[in-house]
């Protein structure tokens, strides 16, 4: 019986079971995620700005790009959860100009690695990024300085930007110049008179030069100013 029946099915078409899944539109926002049932999922950053079908079951949330799947994610009946977040952020960064950022200054770290410590460089580079300068210009310009002077000067240099508070590879750049070509020491002024060479002059106290502008600066009705007034007059005689 079974097996007539099978046989009298062939040749036949079956349409497709009705998809009785939940179904609804959301929009996708700028932080990837789109709200369903309570919960939020987040989708690849292309599909920002668009309506995206989702479609649910009592075991299943997935959502369709119209006829085509984009992720699915196992349904939670508790409310307020997000899902895919890790995921799908972690691929936007690796896009973003500022991975590209986050790459360089690895390769500066790196550079620097052993030389000095790497909470300094990564505290440095976060000040920089508080200064006006873009901090992935700075980023290059570092790596530039230590193609041209080496990571072990660079790495000292950074250390004295950042005990001074300097932050910035211009900085940085100055700091390594003035470590190639320091300044000569000039030599003590020699007059032509040996014996006016030999003079020393005696220590300034700058307690008595406060004193002396001080009293010097007093008005003439100061009363700590005291006055010598004639004791005699000038129609007195000397006695004999």
């Amino acid at each position: 019986m079974i097996t007539h029946l099978v046989g009298s099915c062939k040749g036949y078409c079956f349409t497709p079971p009705y998809d009785y899944r939940d179904s609804t539109e959301a929009l996708v926002h700028k932080d990837l995620r789109l709200s369903f049932d309570g919960n939020r999922y987040c989708v690849p950053h292309r599909y920002v700005g668009r309506r995206l079908i989702i479609k649910a079951d009592s075991s299943a949330v997935t959502i369709y790009d119209r006829a085509a799947e984009v992720v699915s994610y196992a349904r939670s009946w508790r409310r307020g959860q997000t899902f895919g977040a890790e995921r799908f952020e972690k691929l936007l960064a690796e896009e973003r100009p500022a991975a590209r950022r986050s790459q360089a200054q690895q390769r500066l770290l790196d550079s620097l690695d052993g030389l000095c410590l790497r909470a300094t460089v990564e505290a440095y580079l976060r000040d920089m990024a508080d200064t006006d300068r873009s901090l992935s210009r700075q980023i290059q310009e570092l790596l530039e300085l230590i193609r041209q002077y080496g990571p072990e000067d660079v790495a000292g240099a950074i250390e004295k930007a950042a005990s001074a508070h300097a932050y910035g590879a211009d900085y940085v750049a100055n700091i390594l110049r003035q470590q190639r070509s320091p300044r000569r020491p000039q030599p003590p002024l020699r007059l032509r008179d040996p014996l006016l060479n030999e003079l020393a002059t005696d220590p300034i106290s700058l307690l008595e030069y406060d004193a002396f502008i001080l009293e010097s600066g007093k008005e003439p009705d100061d009363p700590s100013r005291t006055e010598t007034s004639a004791t005699q007059s000038e129609s007195d005689e000397p006695a004999d």
